[in-house]
């Protein structure tokens, strides 16, 4: 990778809040130094303490077994239960009648739940699994909209021993049919639709297309009445949810698993061919999503937690249920769109709950910027104590945007690197205690080990791009791709010897500050030259015109690929072919990236477009744009997209 020379430009340094910092779990680096020199040279007593937080039915035996490397096993033979850590120890607190889940429908609705009252759901829910044939070992699949019984199924499975696996409700049919039977789910509980943007996302029909199509493991359908739609009916099969539960007992003990226990599979998005089920277990995750949920958010018992996720990803698993569950949290959800019914939702609802914490993804942000700064203006958000971006890298300008904007310049901001695999954060400020850079995910937690290295494996001199890599394993790391551990081990670790592939760019900079590039799937080789795809988005977004943008490599017969870019323009800016506005808008953005980093960067091709191709989650689907600019078919699976019309309106241009 070429030497990153935009982001490289990038001086300003916030050093955290004092008042935040003398009240926050990690105040200052001298002390995220310490623990981190600890979690190396002393790594299990280091992870031991962290782990004895928790209840567990009988003790491990020792820490970490590395001698099946890339198999690791964390705190083994030690015996728990996750809902028993997340619920039950904290019903003998003051928690017991504190708010566990506060949840808002699309349409206005809002439910709350009380520890006390989502352990009853829970027991409830786990022995309806129970009398529905599901014991210890079983995999359930959970097909749901945003509301809180996605969350009460996930941990109704959890305390009987079974596994789940989550499958966004915005994946098709055939996606819902292929996961079920990697899995070899026997129930799936599924919901018969659920709101987006007004309209009714129509689930069980989806469900019932899956099964018609074969999933001969299935053996029951629990249907929760959310939109009051009518949908198709098998008798012996299907069960609504209020029947599930009618007349069944709210008390079930926890049953004990190993540490070792797969609590769930999770499969990634825009996956193509054989589904790619990511395998955590119990123990070890609920260490780390526990752990660092209170560091990098620095939980406290006031706080009103947001993490935007739909529970369909990774960062809902770990971050709207496990890791704040497991803080004794008060963690706020929502169902629908951020822009409905107007552009203010987020906002409203924030004000209206009184929100502390708030963690979303750079898309989102970037989107907000583009609505325009009257809409968050028009709220109160003076509750907000602590922003957090995940997903993706962020621009320095969003960031900016953000800690101006919706932060008042008073919150620190933690800016998240992980992944699905990870199953927890791995690189990112303490709000306490880290200076932060706008765009820098920062330092790594205590107990990760990352390093930027060439194909070789040899460590790159600061300020180089290279291959992102962790050198020790963590323990909520993934233990393996369900069913094809093959493929786990020649995937992640390969690649470079003796450590785990992440798959992503990164450059570490003098002060050992972590910047994320992005894929390596996302970089552009110019004449030889490979340039981070993220470098050049961030430099057009820099411009003041730009609201968003996306770029792309097409094949080139003399450089080998050429560069094109997706832009979004700003509210109020338009470009019309016309007048020739479009082609002067254009050159001057080429020129503008050709300033900021070279000329090896200038863009051969700038397609203006009211919106990019996105998933729900809100991840720019740079492969479907890799297509349109090559001139080729879409290839590959769509079902994430969020709105298929964007899609179609690109082709639409790119044939006039």
């Amino acid at each position: 990778m070429a030497n990153i020379t935009s982001i490289l430009k990038e001086d300003r340094r916030f050093e955290p809040p004092r008042a935040f910092a003398e009240r926050a779990h990690v105040g200052d680096l001298a002390a995220y130094h310490a623990a981190y020199r600890e979690s190396l040279e002393a790594p299990d007593e280091f992870w031991g303490r962290i782990a004895n937080a928790f209840r567990w039915t009988k003790p491990w035996t020792e820490v970490l077994d590395w001698s099946a490397a890339p198999f690791a096993r964390w705190f083994v033979g030690g015996e728990t239960n996750i809902t028993d850590n997340c619920l039950d120890r904290h019903l003998a607190t003051a928690r017991r009648d504190k708010i566990a889940i506060l949840w808002e429908g699309e349409p206005g609705d809002v439910r709350v739940f009380t520890y006390a009252e989502l352990h009853r759901e829970v027991c409830r829910f786990a022995n309806a699994l129970t009398r529905l044939g599901i014991t210890k070992g079983d995999t359930i699949v959970l097909y749901m909209p945003m509301v809180p019984e996605l969350a009460i199924a996930m941990l109704a499975a959890a305390r009987i021993g079974a596994t789940h696996s989550v499958i966004f409700g915005g994946f098709s049919a055939t996606a819902v049919r292929d996961r079920v039977n990697d899995c070899g789910a026997k129930i799936i509980v599924t919901a018969d639709g659920g709101y987006r943007r007004g309209q009714v996302v129509p689930l069980k029909a989806a469900v019932d297309e899956a099964l018609l199509a074969g999933c001969p493991t299935v053996e029951r359908v629990v249907v929760l009445s959310r939109t009051k739609t009518e949908t198709a009916w098998v008798t012996g099969r299907d069960v609504h949810w209020a029947d599930a539960v009618a007349g069944v007992s709210t008390d079930c003990a926890p049953v004990a698993v190993d540490s070792e226990h797969p609590l769930f599979v999770l499969y990634t998005s825009g996956t193509t061919g054989k589904p790619k089920g990511v395998v955590h277990t119990t123990g070890g995750y609920m260490v780390g999503t526990a752990y660092t949920s209170k560091l990098v958010f620095d939980l406290r018992d006031d706080d009103v937690y947001w993490c935007m996720a739909d529970i369909g990803w990774v960062t809902g698993h770990s971050y709207v249920v496990y890791g704040p569950l497991a803080n004794g949290a008060t963690t706020f959800m929502y169902e629908g769109a951020p822009n409905f019914p107007e552009p203010d939702r987020f906002w409203k609802m924030i004000a209206k709950h009184r929100v502390s914490i708030f963690y979303t993804a750079p898309t989102a942000i970037r989107a907000f910027m583009r609505w325009g700064d009257a809409w968050p203006s028009q709220h109160d958000l003076s509750s907000l104590r602590l922003l957090g971006t995940v997903g993706e890298p962020i621009n320095p300008e969003a960031w900016i945007w953000y800690r101006q904007k919706i932060g008042g310049e008073r919150c620190p901001i933690v800016d998240t690197w992980w992944q699905t695999e990870t199953g927890a954060i791995m690189i990112s400020p303490l709000p306490g205690a880290t200076p932060t850079k706008p765009g820098s995910a920062t330092l790594p937690l205590p107990g990760i080990v990352p390093e930027v290295v060439d194909k070789d494996g040899h460590a790159v001199p600061d300020g180089s791009g290279g291959f992102l890599v962790i050198r020790r394993p963590w323990p909520s790391m993934l233990r393996t791709i369900h069913g094809d551990p093959e493929r786990y081990q020649k995937q992640y670790w390969s690649q470079i010897a003796g450590a785990y592939f992440t798959g992503d760019g990164a450059r570490c900079d003098a002060d050992g500050y972590f910047w994320i590039m992005g894929r390596i799937d996302d970089v552009i080789n110019v004449a030889g030259h490979r340039l981070g795809t993220m470098e050049i988005e961030s430099a057009l977004v820099a411009h003041p015109a730009v609201a968003e943008a996306a770029v792309v490599g097409r094949p080139d017969e003399l450089k080998g690929q050429g560069i094109v870019a997706f832009v979004t323009l700003c509210a109020g800016r338009s470009v019309s072919q016309s007048n020739g506005a479009a082609q002067k808008m254009a050159d001057e953005l080429k020129s503008h990236v050709a300033k900021e980093i070279g000329a090896i960067a200038r863009p051969d091709e700038i397609r203006f477009t009211d919106a990019l191709p996105k998933t729900r989650s809100g991840k720019i689907m740079r492969r479907l744009l890799g297509d349109i600019a090559a001139n080729r078919g879409t290839t590959g699976d769509t079902t994430t997209l969020e709105d298929l019309s964007v899609l179609a309106k690109l082709r639409e241009q790119d044939e006039e």
